[in-house]
């Protein structure tokens, strides 16, 4: 085997690892787990990004997070991407950006928050908001 094969195949056990580690560590933790249903396919189009797509494994994750859930008795919540960073975690009020744009600042309630914190809460709500758990606020700021 030649070095570079040698050396990607290395980088691609660690990276089955750690997925494996983290995958774990969110059944262990969490009875409801929301991801981001996430055409990674059509991102992967995307020249400049699609390396670090691949980087990541984000299917990876899903997948082993998901057959972990299962035998645990948890449930992995599949979450409609559209607008989760555009919408107000607090008010629900669509506030456009461009993706440049880290923070997330309402003009309507004054929330003022990183873009993807703002994102997992709305990914949260979306998730309970399936299993039938109605959310009375969408954020406790």
């Amino acid at each position: 085997m030649s070095m570079l094969k040698a050396y990607k195949f290395r980088i691609a056990n660690k990276r089955y690892e750690f997925a494996h580690q983290v995958s774990r560590d969110l059944v262990n933790r969490f009875g409801l787990i929301a991801f981001e249903d996430l055409s990674i396919q059509n991102m992967l189009k995307n020249h400049c990004l699609a390396k670090s797509i691949s980087d990541v494994a984000w299917n990876m994750l899903v997948t082993l997070t998901s057959y972990k859930a299962a035998s645990a008795g948890s449930v992995v919540i599949p979450a409609d991407p559209r607008n989760t960073s555009k919408m107000c975690s607090r008010c629900g009020i669509r506030v456009e950006k461009t993706l440049s744009d880290r923070v997330h600042n309402c003009p309507h309630c004054g929330l003022s928050v990183d873009r993807d914190w703002n994102a997992a809460i709305n990914i949260l709500r979306l998730g309970l908001q399936s299993v039938g758990i109605k959310t009375v606020e969408a954020c406790p700021f």
